[in-house]
């Protein structure tokens, strides 16, 4: 095996000169530099990336801590962190907590020996702030709360619950089914640390002054002072909601209830377990008709909406004329279900993207995403950490927007038209 030493005989140089060259640390001339590359080129050396981490006290491996790849939201996160963080020179191990049967423990075991270099926390926990903020090693939360020293990023659920119902709302529904997750994710917070915070809460449903997306038939909603269009009138004070929850997404669920509430609409909720059983999305779909012929509307994940969809097909249920269902994520799954959905949409993009500089900014490495750089290589220039939100209980520092991307299973009226696209678009074309 080729090692320094050969390669320093070979360019006729000293085994320090090969050792800064290959480990980026220290001044070494032109000249030097290019005999010394020359020489591993001819010699065809790697460097041995283990050795050169153990220096640098840094491995540019990044943990991604998540309930189930097996699940289409989890699996497009996934993919956008992997593919942005290796463009900024970083690789990622993933740790399928119900997929491999256990929990972030051990993971996070080597986030504390430096066996990486940092840890997104996608899954839930059921650790207390003390432990997260005790472990002192650079650690982002996606749609958690880890404790108010660790940055979280997530998307905008209120708006989200907030939209969702008012669209509803605007077409005359008069029962909502929603299908969700465990209710009992509303009061985890079990350390006395981590109670009592609020945010900042949102005054008002949805404006209707939003511009369309033409490019991917998608809407982003507006938050502007627009008062003459009748979601206005739909006023949700949120001052005391989710404010006892690690789990940040429940706010979209509160949001959507009391939003249906001041609307005089009936919802009832039905809970999916477990969102590694898929098997689980299916029966809840059949529980949605057996148990609610009357319903007018359902709200439910992608996979639970679309198993709706085609629970409807099978039924021979009109979609959308007797039957709305609306998605929430937005993933790739709401175009399969034999119509497309119409879905609240997470910003798939904007999420990865402020998770990876978040993460990369924690870890104080460089960013040149599309260079794929190496962070050894003398002359990197590292940027400090920029401040980071420090979140109340319950919420995240970053809120990333949502959209509403418009299918074939929810009815287009004047009003949810310029609710997304804004009082003066052209009104919906109705038969």
């Amino acid at each position: 095996m080729v090692g320094m030493r050969d390669v320093a005989r070979k360019a006729g140089v000293s085994l320090s000169t090969v050792s800064l060259v290959v480990n980026g640390n220290g001044y070494v001339s032109t000249e030097m530099r290019a005999r010394v590359t020359a020489a591993m080129k001819s010699l065809n050396y790697v460097p041995n990336e283990l050795a050169r981490n153990l220096y640098h006290d840094r491995t540019n491996m990044v943990g991604v801590i998540v309930p189930t790849i097996r699940h289409p939201f989890f699996a497009t996160l996934v993919a956008g962190l992997q593919g942005r963080l290796f463009d900024a020179g970083y690789r990622t191990i993933v740790c399928s907590t119900a997929d491999m049967g256990s929990g972030e423990d051990q993971y996070v075991d080597m986030l504390r020996r430096h066996m990486m270099d940092g840890l997104i926390m996608v899954g839930h926990t059921t650790h207390p702030a003390d432990y997260w903020t005790s472990i002192r090693r650079p650690i982002v939360a996606f749609d958690r709360y880890l404790g108010a020293s660790i940055p979280s990023i997530g998307s905008d659920h209120e708006q989200g619950g907030e939209l969702a119902a008012t669209m509803f709302a605007l077409t005359g529904v008069r029962h909502v089914v929603e299908i969700g997750g465990p209710r009992s994710q509303y009061n985890d917070l079990l350390s006395a640390d981590m109670k009592g915070g609020q945010g900042t809460p949102r005054q008002s449903a949805p404006d209707p002054t939003a511009q369309p997306n033409t490019s991917d038939a998608t809407a982003q909603p507006s938050t502007s002072d627009a008062t003459a269009q009748p979601a206005a009138a739909i006023d949700v004070d949120l001052d005391h909601l989710g404010g006892n929850t690690t789990f940040p997404p429940v706010r979209y669920h509160l949001a959507f209830e009391r939003t249906l509430d001041l609307a005089g609409i009936r919802w009832d909720y039905l809970e999916v377990p477990d969102v590694s059983d898929f098997s689980a999305f299916e029966s809840v779909a059949r529980e949605a008709f057996d148990r609610f012929p009357e319903a007018d509307a359902i709200v439910a994940p992608d996979m639970a909406a679309a198993f709706c969809v085609q629970e409807a097909l099978r039924r021979g249920v009109r979609v959308p004329d007797h039957m709305q269902i609306m998605a929430y994520d937005g993933t790739y799954v709401t175009d399969l279900a034999g119509m497309r959905i119409t879905s609240i949409l997470q910003d798939f993009d904007s999420l990865v993207e402020t998770v990876s500089q978040r993460m990369i900014a924690e870890m104080g490495g460089s960013d040149d995403a599309g260079t794929n750089p190496d962070p050894n290589v003398a002359g990197t220039t590292v940027e400090p950490a920029a401040p980071v939100p420090a979140p109340a209980p319950g919420l995240v520092g970053d809120l990333i927007p949502m959209q509403v991307k418009l299918g074939e299973t929810t009815r287009m009226t004047d009003a949810v038209h310029q609710l997304l696209f804004g009082p003066d678009s052209t009104p919906a074309q109705t038969d």
